[in-house]
């Protein structure tokens, strides 16, 4: 940890002395782990047992991604554990926890007092603001970046604690000590963990920790060989409570007392709650009591599904005062692309000064849904000024900071009992039900448990940002790009989610705060891995009524879709073959162009001539020293419903991988979701309300229409870089560009869907 000159902000004090400001002292914390009877907590991280289980806590949402397993593995592989003995625990918020590298990505957000310091980790006035406000944050795969290094120590020094007990019992020095599977060595001495945890708890482990030379790995499966071929050799945690129905999700919890609540939301944005008749559910069995909120309405019952009807039987009605139509939205996108003002972010060589285009073509993207199988759900209890709450939140702090406002509480008198979440794509960022399901137990005076219904979850959170791109180019006779332009206009959804997630602003107030102000988030990805020598990529920035949040694959997830259909039709134009077309323009990333090559091999690549159906796409994104790469083959074709995709062939580097299983998993799931967003979730908007309200009307795939997958990840020793979100933005240009060699038909829209006739 360093503080820069620049950090340091000194001025005379009274006396002639100097005043280092307070955010500059650095942190620290009492051990948030609370160790029960027979417990030694060695850290912030981990406690063992006089049994020798070790459990190890962790502060992030599990909403499938697998932390609950990658964490307790980090610490199990550094400390010799037995997996058979390793347990997880949800981590209390707590600043011992703060996510540092999500923190400085996502400055720009949060405006930190000197702007200029926040792109940098080790900035003492970045980690102070981080561990101030318990920054806990889960998104952006981030989580090894945040926590790797930390749980590395922790196991470190457990393994010397547990070593320094059993040298003493034999007279050894504890250096020449090993740990393996749960035991401690010497020679022909050895003692369990479980035997030595106690008298542990009596040592100091040294400063810093003795770290094994080879940080967490696994090898990448043999070739041609998927997730559900490979055996785990740590298996997930979560997977027997998953399998056997225990696992505790947000609709699970039970308690004494309970009732249960449904929500109507008005629609999109700045409605009112306008007059209802409460006697239209007077006759519903089981209606305990109504809840008027400004923009709401909740119904209270002895079970859900009696709630439900309350509200169906009333039917609530809203004043919009600025309702969000598709149409307004498509126009103020067509203004902004051709004419509105511009932030150029990226610049290389003399960026688009005096160039001549001799290919331009504009590219859609519809508003997205979220579309998790678990709706909104959340338990809130408020008894003698202490309010408890039960949900599944990517943000916790920020959750309990916005509950305990809307009850005029300290947010000292909120605590958060963290749930897994049945995936999320980034929907559990939001802190609404958080505020909403306070409100009703106060007015209860009882638990309560709201649940959104299906169609409230499409009406009341927030799309995927809509936005339209165009994509310019100036080559040479052969088809080399001397100049590429790429412009994208959007609101600025991650300034806008910034507003509402660290200064609790309602939606409107979010998009008005940033009228005409451009956002960088808008263009990650769009100027991709190409070494152009003349580059220009801007952000128009757009305001619509629509508020709209981050989702899975972030903006990379449409602006790869624009880039590498692009780049396809370019290669069309000059008749060049797609893939070594790519190739010529990565000389300063051979990782990427490896990637090309093994996805080709893997899918026995024909050059993606006219009629083969095959289609062809790559990524790049990059996270602190972190970089992943990704290229994927489709195979699509027409078909039933207008588009079949066959088979999905990727070739991934991800640096150093530390759970092949979990990456596999990731990966597949990725391809899968960039699947979806490719062929449907998405939605218009009329008057306000989405046009479809049910997974039915998403075309979303299913069993039946999920491809065959391939993938092969890539040997590294590169900084790990998280799978979770790399999967997804290659999938839509693969496909767009396999339908056009299949059929000749070029769709420029997502989803691709709706360019069909």
């Amino acid at each position: 940890m360093r503080v820069t000159r620049r950090a340091v902000l000194a001025g005379a004090a009274v006396g002639g002395g100097l005043l280092v400001a307070w955010h500059l002292v650095p942190r620290s914390f009492d051990n948030p782990l609370s160790p029960r009877p027979g417990e030694i907590a060695v850290d912030a991280w981990l406690k063992i047992a006089s049994d020798g289980v070790v459990t190890v806590a962790v502060p992030q949402l599990e909403m499938g991604q697998g932390v609950t397993t990658l964490l307790p593995q980090v610490v199990a592989m550094e400390m010799g554990a037995d997996w058979r003995q390793v347990a997880v625990e949800p981590a209390p918020v707590s600043g011992a926890y703060a996510n540092i590298p999500l923190a400085a990505e996502w400055a720009p957000l949060w405006d930190p007092l000197i702007p200029a310091l926040a792109n940098d980790t080790d900035d003492l006035l970045l980690r102070n603001w981080a561990r101030d406000k318990r920054f806990t944050v889960t998104a952006r795969g981030t989580t090894l970046a945040a926590y790797e290094a930390a749980c590395r120590d922790a196991g470190a020094a457990a393994r010397a604690m547990l070593a320094m007990a059993a040298a003493e019992r034999w007279g050894v020095p504890w250096e020449q000590c090993r740990a393996q599977n749960g035991v401690i060595y010497h020679e022909e001495n050895a003692a369990s963990f479980a035997e030595l945890a106690q008298e542990a708890a009596g040592f100091a482990p040294p400063d810093p920790p003795p770290l094994k030379i080879e940080p967490p790995a696994e090898p990448p499966p043999p070739e041609g060989m998927g997730a559900s071929d490979v055996e785990p050799e740590y298996p997930r945690l979560d997977l027997p409570s998953k399998v056997d129905g225990s696992h505790l999700f947000a609709g699970d919890v039970r308690l004494p007392g309970m009732v249960y609540a449904a929500i109507r939301h008005g629609p999109h944005d700045k409605a009112e709650l306008l007059d209802f008749d409460p006697s239209l559910a007077s006759g519903q069995r089981g209606l305990i009591q109504l809840v008027r909120g400004k923009r709401w309405l909740a119904a209270i019952a002895e079970n859900w599904w009696a709630a439900e009807q309350a509200l169906v039987r009333i039917a609530p009605r809203f004043a919009i005062d600025r309702p969000a139509n598709s149409a307004a939205i498509e126009e103020a996108l067509d203004r902004a692309l051709a004419e509105g003002p511009g932030i150029v972010f990226v610049k290389r060589g003399n960026g688009i000064e005096g160039y001549d285009p001799d290919l331009a073509l504009r590219y859609d993207i519809a508003p997205g849904i979220h579309a998790t199988i678990e709706t909104t759900s959340a338990t809130a209890r408020l008894e003698d000024g202490l309010l408890e709450l039960w949900l599944p939140t990517q943000a916790p702090e920020q959750a309990r900071r916005a509950a305990a406002k809307a009850l005029g509480m300290s947010v000292g008198d909120v605590v958060l009992y963290p749930v897994s979440a049945g995936g999320s794509f980034d929907r559990r960022l939001d802190s609404q039900v958080a505020i909403e399901v306070a409100l009703l137990a106060r007015e209860a005076g009882r638990p309560v448990q709201l649940t959104w219904s299906r169609g409230q979850e499409m009406v009341g959170s927030f799309p995927r940002a809509p936005a339209a791109g165009l994509m310019a180019a100036e080559t040479d006779e052969s088809g080399t790009i001397r100049t590429l332009r790429a412009r994208v206009a959007s609101p600025p959804t991650m300034r806008e989610f910034g507003n509402r997630l660290f200064e609790n602003e309602v939606s409107w107030a979010a998009i008005d705060g940033l009228e005409g102000e451009s956002d960088r988030f808008a263009i990650s990805g769009l100027a991709g891995p190409y070494n152009v020598p003349n580059l220009s990529v801007e952000h128009a920035p757009v305001t619509v009524m629509l508020p709209t949040a981050p989702m899975r694959g972030q903006a990379d997830g449409t602006n790869c879709f624009m880039r590498e259909s692009f780049i396809d039709e370019l290669a069309e134009r000059h008749q060049r073959e797609p893939m070594s077309y790519r190739i010529a323009m990565l000389g300063q990333d051979p990782e990427m162009a490896d990637c090309l090559q093994r996805a080709a091999r893997l899918a026995a690549w024909d050059g993606g001539r006219a009629g083969s159906g095959q289609g062809i796409a790559c990524h790049r994104m990059d996270l602190g020293p972190a970089t992943g790469r990704i290229a994927v083959v489709a195979e699509a074709s027409a078909g039933e419903g207008g588009l079949r995709v066959r088979r999905l062939f990727a070739a991934v580097n991800l640096g150093r991988i530390v759970n092949r299983d979990l990456a596999l998993q990731q990966i597949e799931g990725g391809l899968i979701f960039g699947l979806g967003m490719a062929l449907g979730c998405a939605t218009d908007y009329a008057n306000g309300l989405p046009t479809h309200r049910r997974l039915a009307a998403l075309a979303m795939p299913t069993l039946e229409d999920c491809p065959e997958i391939l993938v092969e990840l890539i040997p590294s020793v590169q900084e790990p870089f998280d799978p979770g979100e790399i999967g997804v933005p290659p999938v839509a240009p693969a496909v767009a560009n396999a339908f056009a060699s299949a059929t000749g038909v070029r769709l420029r829209r997502l989803p691709l869907l709706s360019a069909l006739p």
